[in-house]
């Protein structure tokens, strides 16, 4: 098997190569590309999306022909280039019982305990990585003169689901414990994540929201999570399914893969073929057409009108999509009602828009304060570009920084 190193420059190398083939593509018609009208920098959403299905064809090719797998390939991609030193913060790589986690902390002299964020990265639980997200966790670290802490917490499919919520949840609990050992006040703990390390965010915050034997969170921050495997058929998934970087099928597809599932049924999920009936009358409460403000219901969403039928075998395959460790929209009301506060960050152009409206909402119904930042050119990952300058970051993504 090839060296990290020698995977890493065959990489670079062939992207080299390659390079005048993607820039090209984008002078094509794309079926699946949608660029929403009115968007402002329209040219560098199509490049990055070419870019981006190229990484994913380009794992797929040497996953094939027997170089490397599809998902060490995305790794290396989204780890990127890590950046320079950072003279105002010291950093260190430890362990919090089995998992990894990288710590910044400021060197501005303070005098009293500081604020501490655990960060857990994105990557639908299959790539991304403490290095993928150094520029996100030193930003959150300056900005906020807090103790930032990254959760390395161990991959799919070698680790499977889910393990990644276990690795998060064990760091939290130990940063709680040993909160004064960073000089950080136990009380004032904030747990944060983007796309699904948003999703880990909301279940770890559930899973602590009764523990009484530990300081209670200060406060959740999600950023475009995805909270439900219920419908997805919301406006937002009917009105950006083509929409880069989170293209609808491409949603369904890494889910299906970290849960280590047949693709096959994919086009039965997109029908909502996959829910009993008994659930879909449980869950109409929280996820329902109805509860997405009449604003976002325009550019083409069309009301589903029709029910297609359910499917067990279908079913069977995405069970554990409905567990609120996967989907924690789906979580009962005694997890919901004592969580912390909570700031959401959604995206206008995402297909995961409306899992942030509903899980707003459903908080807000159980009296838990939410302050909500909706980017009107956003898309997803649009935030975590926004840190690697103006090359790659888009003004919406520079705008979400300045509301964290």
């Amino acid at each position: 098997s090839w060296q990290h190193g020698e995977m890493e420059l065959f990489l670079w190398i062939f992207l080299a190569v390659l390079t005048v083939f993607v820039v090209m593509a984008f002078y094509y018609e794309h079926p699946s590309l949608e660029i929403p009208p009115g968007f402002s920098e329209p040219l560098k959403l199509k490049i990055f999306h070419y870019v981006m299905n190229f990484g994913f064809g380009l794992g797929q090719f040497v996953e094939k022909v027997g170089i490397t797998s599809e998902v060490s390939v995305l790794r290396l991609a989204m780890d990127g280039i890590p950046p320079l030193n950072d003279k105002h913060l010291l950093m260190k790589n430890i362990r919090f019982e089995k998992v990894k986690v990288r710590i910044y902390q400021p060197k501005i002299p303070t005098s009293g305990l500081r604020r501490g964020i655990l960060y857990f990265h994105g990557g639908v639980g299959r790539f991304g990585s403490i290095r993928a997200y150094e520029r996100t966790c030193r930003f959150f670290a300056r900005k906020t003169n807090s103790v930032v802490v990254s959760v390395g917490y161990r991959l799919a499919p070698e680790h499977p689901y889910p393990t990644q919520f276990e690795d998060c949840l064990t760091a939290t609990i130990h940063f709680m414990r040993s909160a004064h050992d960073y000089g950080v006040d136990p009380s004032r703990i904030i747990i944060c994540g983007d796309s699904s390390g948003g999703t880990l965010t909301a279940v770890v915050a559930q899973r602590l929201s009764s523990r009484r034997d530990l300081p209670k969170l200060r406060a959740q921050i999600l950023i475009y999570p995805y909270v439900q495997c219920v419908d997805f058929n919301l406006p937002s998934y009917q009105q950006n399914k083509g929409v880069p970087v989170l293209l609808k099928e491409r949603t369904i597809i890494l889910g299906l893969k970290y849960l280590n599932k047949d693709l096959s049924i994919m086009k039965e999920v997109f029908k909502g073929s996959h829910v009993p009936e008994d659930l879909k009358k449980k869950y109409e409460k929280w996820v329902n057409h109805d509860f997405i403000p009449h604003e976002f219901k325009g550019r083409g969403y069309k009301p589903v009108t029709t029910q297609s039928p359910f499917l067990e075998h279908v079913y069977e395959v995405v069970k554990p999509m409905f567990d609120p460790i996967f989907s924690p929209l789906l979580a009962e009301d005694s997890l919901i009602a004592p969580l912390p506060e909570a700031f959401i960050l959604t995206c206008e152009y995402d297909v995961l828009r409306d899992d942030g409206l509903l899980y707003k909402k459903r908080l807000e119904d159980h009296g838990v304060k939410v302050t909500w930042c909706h980017l009107e050119e956003g898309f997803h990952g649009t935030v975590f570009l926004a840190l690697f300058g103006d090359l790659l970051g888009f003004r919406s993504g520079k705008k979400g920084l300045e509301k964290l």
